[in-house]
């Protein structure tokens, strides 16, 4: 009996590293550990093996060197030394990260600039070495409707549970967006929450250390005092621990609500009872120093003609979903620099180029209504007729003529992925498993 319960123990929690996470400790996990808090786990954080596991993770992650210009081939030609000297600092309680270098990356659309914030490589090592001690402490308390960051969860479990609650009856939500979540935290209150399940106290330093890590952009350097890079390793964790009282509180309430990090929306039944949710979230926020976006919160009737919402890249409106306009439109900007009509390479070329691109943005959308896909269908043969039709000698986009002298079929003979097409034969072959 006592073999059949680790086995359960071992399959609730395979996804843990098991180098760290040793059976009992899992029970003691599971079960809920000896004063509500946990003690003595910087040893775990500057272990060897752990080192090694963080730096594995971090090199399968690739990304762009820090302040430092050290590379992840770098590190790696070198990564015993390297790893030997943080377990030393860790263990010596010298450890100091450096300033975290900050970039700057296009918004959907081109509208505005997000700032990304980039660790070094030994930084990410230790936060991965970190993340894997936490995170399943953390783990046992979230919420069963927060799906961001979290092992076993995704974008796809979040837009199911959305799904459901439409057909459900839930139709009327509240469409909520933070204002800068990332660099809005509150250091105390993230701080307060750790608090609550981990005690030791070099831990607790290790985390203050990031929170107050000086950042770096341009010739300018600065210390924050609230927030966490987005970047960072450890903030999509840190960012899960301060929202989770307000997704307890949101079903406490008796509302419906989907998380995706600081993405979400409340499913509700009607106007009146939308209305009382957005009150109760925005009171929530307000007690975090967190700010509602006025323009950007609302209240959508899906019913509505107009009145849909966006979420996770899809677009829900009147029982059906599409890909957004900004998920398209990011789409259409990486599809561009293939198809432009002075390119000189061959069409068949291109379309090898342009199918890598469309199979995987179609793995993300195949489950869109009739009407998400046709359009960028007819879109991509626009482009590759206009390719066509300047090396025929004549100027400007394809137009008229040119649907007849190069029809669809032409498009299908050349092999281009047709995502209507996909998206037909994904549907019969859901039905035929039926």
């Amino acid at each position: 009996m006592a073999k059949q319960a680790g086995e359960t123990l071992s399959r609730k929690w395979e996804w843990v590293e098991r180098s760290i996470w040793t059976d009992r400790m899992l029970e003691a996990l599971d079960q809920g550990v000896k004063g509500g808090v946990w003690f003595s786990l910087i040893d775990k954080v500057y272990r060897p093996g752990t080192l090694e596991l963080a730096f594995r993770k971090v090199r399968a992650n690739k990304g762009a060197p820090g302040i430092d210009r050290q590379s992840i081939q770098q590190f790696a030609a070198r990564e015993q030394e390297y790893l030997r000297k943080l377990n030393e600092l860790l263990e010596q309680d010298l450890y100091e990260p450096q300033p975290v270098r900050r970039v700057y990356i296009e918004k959907p659309g081109g509208k505005g600039q997000r700032p990304l914030g980039i660790p070094t490589i030994r930084d990410r090592v230790v936060q991965s070495a970190l993340r894997a001690v936490l995170e399943p402490i953390f783990e046992r308390r979230f919420h069963d409707r927060s799906y961001g960051f979290r092992p076993g969860r995704g974008c796809r479990d979040a837009l199911r549970e959305v799904d459901r609650l439409l057909k459900a009856g839930y139709t009327h939500v509240v469409d909520a967006d933070i204002q800068g979540y990332f660099d809005n935290m509150d250091h105390d209150r993230l701080m307060g929450e750790v608090h609550r399940d981990v005690a030791d106290g070099r831990v607790l330093g290790l985390l203050e250390k990031y929170l107050s890590q000086a950042v770096m952009d341009g010739l300018k350097t600065w210390t924050p005092e609230e927030g966490t890079p987005q970047g960072a390793v450890i903030s999509p964790l840190l960012a899960n621990i301060y929202l989770d009282p307000v997704d307890h509180a949101v079903a406490e309430a008796g509302y419906e609500m989907v998380r995706y990090a600081d993405d979400f929306v409340i499913l509700c039944r009607s106007r009146e009872e939308a209305e009382e949710a957005l009150n109760l979230i925005r009171t929530q926020m307000e007690e975090r120093k967190l700010t509602l976006h006025p323009e950007k919160t609302r209240i959508a009737d899906v019913l509505r003609r107009g009145e849909g919402f966006d979420f996770l890249g899809y677009h829900f409106e009147r029982g059906k979903r599409w890909p957004r306009r900004k998920s398209v439109q990011k789409l259409k900007d990486r599809l561009r620099p293939l198809t432009r009509r002075t390119s000189g390479n061959s069409l068949e070329y291109t379309v090898v180029r342009i199918n890598r691109t469309l199979t995987g943005w179609f793995e993300y959308f195949k489950h869109c209504s009739e009407v998400g896909l046709s359009s960028v269908d007819s879109w991509i043969r626009g482009r590759l007729r206009s390719i066509l039709r300047k090396r025929s000698g004549r100027r400007g986009r394809a137009r008229g003529r040119d649907h007849q002298l190069w029809p669809n079929a032409y498009f299908r003979k050349l092999g281009l992925f047709c995502l209507e097409d996909a998206r037909l034969a994904a549907l019969q072959s859901l039905r035929g498993n039926c």
